[in-house]
C-alpha cells in the first residue's frame, strides 16, 4: 500500500510574525495568539495541545491533552500520575508541548520541565469538574490494558450508585502538572514556505533571548 502526498500544497498567507511586533517575553506573545485563537470561528479546542515525552522505553511518545491554565510561570494540565506519560514524566521531566492551529497558520512549540503542581490546586480543579469526569478519572488505571470497553462502563454504574449523593473526592494518582518553558518557539506560516520563526530562550539571569531561525 502507498500514497503519494506530494501534489499536497498550501500557500500561508494569513499574517507575519516580524520582530518589531513580539514582546520582550514570550508568555505576553502566547496570550495574544492564543486570544486571537479564541477568537477564531474555525478552531474548536484552542487549548488542545501536543504533549512529547521520553518513555522507559526510550522512545519520544506524543499525545494531544488539554491545557486547563497558563501563567507567566507555565502551562498546566492535568492526568492520572500511574499513566505512561506520568511515569515517563517522574523518569525525564523535560518535555516539549506544542500547539498546532492551522486556521491561523500558527504553532507555538514549548520545551520545559514538567512538575507535579500542590495538591490543594489540584483539589481545586477537580472539584469543578463535572460528576461524570470526576467519576471517569477514578474508573480508569490510565495506559493500562483492560479486556474490553464493558470493564470501563460496568465500573462506572458501580462508582454512579456508590457515589449517588456524596461527595467525590480527587483520587491520589490524578491531578496537575505544571510546564515550565526554557524555551518557546512562534512559527507563523508565509509564502513560498519562508515561515516566521522566532524563538525565546530562557537566560541564566532569567532573561528571554530571542532569535530569528530559519525556515
Amino acid at each position: 500500500m502507498q500514497k503519494d502526498l506530494g501534489a499536497y500544497r498550501k500557500s500561508y498567507e494569513k499574517s507575519e510574525l516580524i520582530e518589531e511586533n513580539v514582546s520582550d517575553n514570550p508568555m505576553q506573545l502566547f496570550q495574544t495568539w492564543f486570544y486571537e485563537t479564541e477568537q477564531s470561528d474555525n478552531i474548536d479546542e484552542p487549548n488542545a495541545m501536543t504533549v512529547s515525552t521520553v518513555g522507559l522505553d526510550g522512545y519520544p511518545k506524543s499525545r494531544v491533552v488539554l491545557l486547563k491554565k497558563y501563567t507567566y510561570e507555565g502551562f498546566i494540565f492535568y492526568t492520572n500520575y500511574d499513566s505512561e506519560k506520568g511515569k515517563a514524566i517522574a523518569n525525564n521531566p523535560h518535555v516539549c508541548i506544542s500547539f498546532f492551529w492551522p486556521g491561523l497558520e500558527r504553532q507555538v512549540i514549548i520545551k520545559g520541565k514538567a512538575g507535579k503542581i500542590a495538591d490543594n490546586l489540584s483539589d481545586g480543579y477537580f472539584e469543578s469538574r463535572p460528576d461524570g469526569s470526576k467519576l471517569g478519572a477514578i474508573v480508569s488505571d490510565q495506559s493500562s490494558v483492560i479486556p474490553s470497553r464493558d470493564v470501563l462502563e460496568n465500573r462506572l454504574k458501580e462508582l454512579e450508585k456508590k457515589y449517588e449523593g456524596k461527595e467525590i473526592l480527587r483520587p491520589q494518582n490524578w491531578g496537575g502538572y505544571i510546564v515550565k518553558p526554557v524555551s518557546m518557539e512562534f512559527w507563523q506560516g508565509r509564502p513560498n514556505r519562508l515561515h516566521d520563526r522566532i524563538r525565546y530562550s530562557l537566560q541564566e539571569d532569567f532573561e528571554w533571548k530571542i532569535e530569528r531561525l530559519a525556515p
